[in-house]
């Protein structure tokens, strides 16, 4: 697979399959990754995987933790403005049409938002922490790696969902993983095969067009 078809093939899947994902597979994608660009070398990226064989036990960890908590940062910026505002609006109307749920209809988008919890099905995960002494530059840093390993997941024919949900599921996740207490908690990301059945998936977002982005000089 050329990068350019990972690329576009690259979405973020929330219904997968039960079929499980080799640990060498897992493996093999979080050590490629790390090939992934960092200022200095640095590598700020603290991971761990979640394999098919730990997956059912993480499950039951958090069905016994606290549901909620607070969020170890904030996901979006506050009162968040134009053009960023509808290009969210936009996803969100478009993800909850493919499921057929109304607006109103608040209790199915609770239901499917906390689908996430549950990794949307996947049997096989990965959580991206970092120093929480680090900055905005490292911040940028996990993306570079993150992208890159969903798209190696693709090149593996394996289907990605990157999920900032679990920022208010820390305590519980790092619990399990046995984090230290001087990294903070990123972002997971489920990791497994798509339903192709499962209409959540024929979701395809939108992009800007190039002129409303990008400056050429």
């Amino acid at each position: 697979m050329s990068v350019s078809n990972a690329v576009t093939a690259r979405r973020s899947v929330r219904a997968f399959t039960s079929d499980p994902v080799p640990d060498e597979t897992l493996r093999s994608l979080v050590d490629k990754a790390a090939r992934a660009p960092s200022g200095g070398n640095v590598q700020p990226w603290r991971i761990y995987g979640i394999t098919s064989a730990t997956m059912a036990s993480l499950r039951s960890h958090l069905s016994e933790s606290e549901p909620v908590e607070a969020p170890g940062y904030e996901v979006y910026p506050p009162k968040l403005w134009e053009p960023y505002r509808t290009n969210r609006f936009r996803n969100g109307e478009m993800l909850y049409a493919t499921l057929g749920l109304e607006r109103e209809d608040k209790a199915g988008r609770l239901e499917q938002f906390a689908r996430n919890g549950d990794f949307f099905g996947a049997q096989a995960a990965i959580f991206c922490y970092v120093d929480k002494r680090m900055g905005p530059p490292q911040w940028s840093d996990l993306g570079m790696y993150l992208q890159t390993f969903m798209l190696l997941a693709e090149e593996a024919g394996l289907n990605t969902c990157p999920q900032e949900y679990w920022t208010v599921r820390q305590n519980a996740i790092g619990e399990f993983v046995g984090a230290p207490d001087d990294v903070m908690l990123f972002c997971g990301v489920a990791l497994g095969h798509a339903d192709p059945n499962a209409p959540v998936n024929s979701l395809v977002t939108e992009r800007q067009p190039l002129e409303e982005f990008a400056t050429f000089l």
